[in-house]
């Protein structure tokens, strides 16, 4: 009787270990590094969409105001507002600039302007001047309320108007400059977002 030879049984070099390990690794990291980019983007989407809610507030109250004005030319707060409107200049401050980690928001960083902010509960404006930039504890630009309907802190976002007078038949009007700025997650530089609202004299007989 032959006796058979069992094959010789062969093991994974460590090469081969080594390669398969690295391979697996690399893999992970690449997993890992697409997950954490598809989360902050979607954080940044999200702190989007939460400034443009607070932005549309603010929008809506100017156009309720501007009404008001329209029927009432002694309008308490739209002459308040217009008090506050730059004159002689075409254009609002420059924002989102950078002092630290910090966004400047005019009025408050030092910059000077006369930037305000408007209680969109009350139709009011808010209080002077604007408070400071976001911090780790408040993530994006917004208006913080209290139970009163009363304006605590507005974290950068605010309102700065420039006005220009009327020039023959065409009417004069201001352009209300609705901005935000904010350390977006996952972002070096800020954040900002801007739009303008411009409002028009109404013509009076």
């Amino acid at each position: 009787m032959r006796l058979r030879r069992r094959p010789s049984q062969r093991g994974d070099t460590i090469i081969e270990v080594m390669f398969a390990f690295s391979v697996f690794s690399l893999v992970a990291i690449l997993s890992v590094s697409i997950m954490n980019r598809g989360v902050a983007t979607s954080q940044q989407a999200l702190e989007i969409t939460q400034v443009r809610i607070q932005m549309d507030a603010q929008a809506n109250t100017l156009h309720y105001l501007h009404d008001l004005y329209i029927g009432d030319p002694d309008n308490p707060e739209w002459k308040t507002m217009t008090s506050l409107s730059k004159q002689g200049v075409t254009t609002a401050s420059e924002y989102g600039k950078v002092d630290g980690s910090n966004c400047i928001v005019p009025g408050v960083s030092g910059v000077g302007g006369k930037s305000f902010i408007l209680n969109a509960r009350t139709a009011k404006v808010g209080p002077q001047p604007v408070a400071s930039p976001p911090d780790a504890a408040v993530p994006y630009s917004q208006v913080i309320y209290n139970d009163s309907r009363g304006i605590d802190s507005a974290y950068g976002i605010w309102v700065e108007a420039v006005a220009v007078a009327a020039i023959g038949k065409v009417p004069g009007y201001t352009d209300f400059h609705i901005r935000a700025c904010w350390s977006a997650s996952g972002q070096t530089n800020p954040m900002t977002l801007g739009t303008i609202v411009r409002l028009y004299e109404p013509t009076r007989d």
